[in-house]
């Protein structure tokens, strides 16, 4: 059969130059996915002048421009200065950029969308800023947003011709969009590697990874505030950097332990309260964290005392993120005097043993971001490791897509059993599932499952 790139082109042309507009994030969401150069890093100024972005510089953390120390090349010649970042263009008027002296020095400003009334982007000083819109199909390829969130968890039509396939011709569709999957989360990686190098674009992934689906972005834009190279020069002060950044601690948070918590947090809090003051984020750029719904052993606390227990032995995990099998021994052998038996910061102690890095995460750090980046280097061994990988927990996602595609099918378990089948379903459902806006009638997947069955 064609590559999954090739159907993909076949049945939709470009999507990517549809008129219909992208859903876009809040403005964090927006910045953090920029910091990682997931936009580009050429642009063309709404004046028409060239635009390079030579450094990203670092999150402001305090009131004024969204970023610090950036670089940026106008037509050749070189500025240095803030950057700040808005989703519409009347937001720099809106926002009182325009009257506030501390933006005078901002040499770039960028958009996302434009507005049909001219907003003019001058500073106090009644200086000009070079304006850049983030063209439409950049954003699309960034976010990769299907149209919808979800689909009805019913027998599709695809289920006729899928029913009439060998299980063998079923594999090959699933393997190439396994492999298509995988060339795409590597080239994400690789623009943040370019962008930050190899052990940020690391770290990322990895905080990304410990996130999961409700912290994945509040972890990834605390890796960003917080790099691995500044933690690998100050060790010690990982776990109170982290949380205290985080906004977890407080002066009084001892007090609200058990006894045998209360020395250890404590101290905690005094560490960080000596460096808070070139640290911490003012209220309009904390961290949002998703609480809520989240099982005890997955709460955001305990995720971000694994990234900094992890944090602490850096140099072993960067060695080991080329092993599959000894990263995998190494991280489900993690210990911490305190987390292997707290929930959280403030909870009483457990006499059961929790690990700080479960399987399904392991797998999923794995899966998304080291095997891809392995294999699209021509690791001999990385394909290998990917398809052996076993299956995770079988997510909703995965049981409405499988549902949809195999329906009561006799062997529709043999599709699942493996982590790749796991990212072949899920490629499927959001190039098609979740692209469909017909209920299924005009989805052009069932039709290619026809010719191939035939």
């Amino acid at each position: 059969m064609r590559s999954y790139s090739q159907l993909l082109l076949h049945v939709y042309g470009n999507r990517l130059a549809d008129d219909q507009p992208v859903a876009l994030p809040d403005e964090i969401t927006l910045q953090a996915i920029w910091f990682n150069g997931l936009f580009g890093r050429t642009f063309t100024t709404t004046d028409g002048r060239s635009v390079v972005v030579r450094q990203f510089g670092f999150w402001n953390r305090t009131a004024g421009p969204d970023f610090l120390h950036a670089a940026v090349e106008i037509d050749g010649k070189t500025h240095s200065g803030p950057l700040e970042l808005d989703t519409h263009a009347s937001d720099w008027e809106n926002h009182g950029h325009d009257t506030n002296p501390v933006f005078n020095d901002v040499i770039l400003h960028v958009i996302f969308r434009d507005s049909a009334s001219h907003h003019f982007t001058r500073s106090e000083n009644h200086s000009n800023v070079p304006k850049v819109v983030i063209p439409e199909f950049l954003v699309k390829e960034a976010l990769s947003q299907p149209r919808h969130t979800s689909a009805t968890a019913n027998i599709g039509r695809c289920f006729k011709p899928l029913e009439h396939m060998s299980a063998g011709a079923i594999e090959q569709v699933m393997l190439a969009a396994a492999k298509h999957r995988c060339a795409m989360k590597a080239k994400h990686h690789q623009l943040i590697h370019d962008t930050h190098g190899k052990d940020q674009s690391l770290w990322i992934a990895l905080a990304q990874t410990l996130g999961y689906r409700p912290n994945k972005q509040a972890m990834a834009q605390l890796a960003q505030r917080m790099p691995i190279h500044y933690l690998r020069q100050h060790t010690d002060l990982a776990p109170p950097l982290l949380f205290g950044i985080a906004g977890f601690l407080h002066p009084d948070i001892h007090e609200q332990a058990p006894i045998d918590s209360q020395r250890w947090l404590e101290e905690l809090w005094n560490t960080w309260w000596k460096h808070r003051g070139e640290h911490e984020l003012s209220e309009d750029r904390s961290v949002q964290w998703t609480r809520s719904g989240i099982r005890p052993i997955n709460h955001p606390q305990r995720r971000l005392a694994a990234l900094g227990h992890i944090a602490q032995h850096w140099p072993s995990f960067r060695k080991l993120s080329g092993q599959t099998n000894n990263l995998i021994e190494w991280l489900e052998n993690l210990r911490d005097p305190f987390w292997s038996h707290h929930y959280t910061l403030t909870s009483k102690r457990s006499d059961k043993q929790l690990a700080l890095v479960g399987k399904d995460r392991i797998r999923d750090l794995l899966i998304n971001h080291l095997l891809p980046v392995r294999i699209i280097q021509n690791d001999e061994t990385a394909w290998n490791d990917y398809i052996k990988l076993p299956a995770p927990a079988t997510s909703e996602s995965i049981s409405r897509v499988s549902t949809r595609l195999f329906g009561q099918r006799s062997d529709k378990k043999e599709f699942l059993k493996k982590a790749w089948q796991h990212q072949a379903l899920l490629q499927i459902y959001h190039d098609f599932c979740l692209e469909d806006t017909s209920d299924c009638d005009s989805c052009p997947f069932p039709e290619q499952m026809h010719k191939l069955s035939q």
